[in-house]
């Protein structure tokens, strides 16, 4: 016989209640309940008692007050080894209850309609099921507490069970329950937030739930252990609700190296772009008339670091732009487009069976619900906005007495795009709205101007230069004249600007400032 005597059970989705109510039927246990789930159980032929003929007190507000009473709460909260409470039980009349099945008004549904009213928002906070839940679980060596439908079934079986149910068991469900009601309670303060003034500050204590995804085989190294998680609702096309049509599964590292190439890809919108992406540095980019061109141009970028790429496109993938890809001596690990046609499938996996492909939809950013960047540190969090600021043709400053050619400036503003993403310190070299060499992640500027040029491998003749940050002496001026290059963007901001400046207009390089800084850590 089991050991749980009284069960109330009070849930908003009402999945699988009724046959949990049957099985607890059938063991003899006394089911209390509450509006609607009362309603429910007794429709499906289930003897239920009224919370209110518990309580002795009416529900009342249209159901606000309903569980708040000492009869439900000390039932829940009574410990049935302190004799102390068990005689004030029997003094006041009231019954242990030593099951809960409970889950909450949708407040998460409820926030997504379109032109939802605050006065429905608030009716749908829950108030009386939480604190239930969490009684329960406060008790949970002598109170078993089920928040999820996913568990009734092993519910059941422990009730059937003649043997007392463990109390291991009793506490995973008391974890999952306070799991659960901070996630609600996550998600509330997080919509009150986002509706009040000062929304645009950063709160004072940061709650956020991450829903796991997937666990993964392993962190960046065999020896991490990892796991995917997403948010609850992804507020643009991303690595999160992109679509893996074929392919292995990701990686931790495909799935990081994935999202830098999309979020750069979301800088160019306007003509068909092709990203690589090694590392989370494109190693590639480029944009041209036809996205197959834009491939070509990207993968030509530097061949030899894209062995085992990344590969994001911001057109549809048919046949022919498929054959492209396949062709040559290239690996790819994952690739990324808005779609793919049947055939373009087909071809990309004939040749890499191993091959992620993902559909993405298309790439915007979604500058209405710009969220945050987090960089996790040891015992703590950074939290800033996600670097989205743009940088237009008319913002960007001529300081040198060379003025670049037009062709320059749409190749300064293309690697103007990309070297935000790159990074620090970031060299970027492009031409033709082509990347030809990428210097990332050095110590010193100069260093990355070096390495940059020895990727272009001649191509930066007649080429623009990109930089993340000012220059902080004029060595890599004169590093990139030696290289041919003819005109420089960068933030300035340096104390030795005017010798940077004075450093260009010697060397014929026309020179612009942004006044904008991109670090990329």
């Amino acid at each position: 016989m089991s050991e749980i005597k009284r069960a109330l059970l009070s849930v908003s989705d009402k999945s699988g209640i009724v046959d949990l109510a049957k099985e607890l039927e059938k063991n003899n246990i006394e089911i209390i309940s509450t509006g609607g789930t009362a309603q429910k159980l007794r429709e499906d032929g289930i003897n239920v008692t009224s919370v209110s003929k518990v309580t002795d007190f009416p529900e009342m507000m249209e159901g606000r007050v309903k569980t708040l009473h000492p009869n439900i709460h000390a039932g829940l909260l009574a410990r049935r080894s302190k004799k102390a409470d068990m005689k004030e039980l029997k003094e006041l009349d009231i019954k242990t209850i030593d099951l809960v099945v409970c889950n909450f008004y949708p407040f998460a549904e409820t926030i997504k309609k379109e032109n939802v009213e605050m006065k429905e928002v608030l009716e749908n906070i829950d108030i009386g099921g939480p604190t239930m839940i969490r009684a329960a679980a406060k008790n949970f060596p002598d109170v078993l507490v089920v928040v999820d439908s996913n568990d009734y079934k092993l519910v059941k079986q422990k009730i059937s069970d003649e043997k007392p149910i463990d109390y291991n068991f009793k506490k995973k469900m008391a974890y999952k329950a306070f799991n659960h009601t901070a996630e609600y309670d996550a998600v509330i303060q997080e919509y009150l937030f986002n509706d009040i003034e000062e929304k645009n500050k950063l709160p004072s204590v940061y709650i956020k739930p991450y829903y796991k995804s997937t666990d993964l085989r392993y962190g960046e190294n065999p020896h991490q252990s990892a796991a995917f998680y997403k948010e609850a609702e992804a507020e643009e096309n991303s690595i999160t609700n992109a679509v893996k049509l074929k392919g292995k599964k990701m990686s931790f590292n495909n799935i990081n190296d994935t999202n830098g190439a999309l979020e750069l890809l979301k800088e160019y919108t306007n003509k068909p772009t092709a990203a690589v992406i090694k590392h989370t540095n494109p190693c590639g980019l480029a944009s041209g008339e036809d996205i197959i061109t834009a491939f070509k141009n990207a993968y030509a970028g530097d061949p030899l670091s894209a062995f085992g790429s990344v590969v994001s496109l911001n057109r549809k993938v048919d046949e022919s732009l498929a054959k492209e890809i396949v062709s040559g001596e290239k690996f790819i690990e994952v690739i990324t487009a808005p779609d793919f046609s049947n055939k373009a499938v087909e071809i990309l996996n004939e040749r890499w069976n191993s091959l992620r492909i993902l559909k993405t939809g298309e790439l915007n950013y979604n500058y209405n619900q710009l969220g945050y960047d987090l960089k996790k540190v040891t015992g703590g969090l950074l939290i800033q906005d996600r670097d989205l600021k743009l940088v237009n043709k008319e913002d960007i400053e001529l300081v040198t007495d060379n003025k670049g050619e037009e062709q320059y400036i749409n190749d300064l503003m293309f690697a103007w795009k990309a070297v935000k993403h790159v990074k620090s310190n970031a060299i970027v070299m492009a031409k033709d709205e082509m990347l030809v060499g990428v210097g990332a992640g050095q110590m010193s500027r100069v260093d990355s101007m070096i390495i940059a040029g020895r990727k272009a491998k001649g191509r930066q003749k007649g080429a623009v230069v990109a930089s993340d940050a000012f220059f902080p002496f004029p060595d890599a001026i004169e590093k990139a004249s030696d290289l041919g290059i003819k005109a420089i963007i960068q933030p300035g901001g340096s104390i030795r600007d005017e010798t940077v400046i004075k450093k260009a207009n010697q060397l014929g390089i026309a020179m612009y400032l942004t006044k904008t800084r991109h670090f990329r850590h």
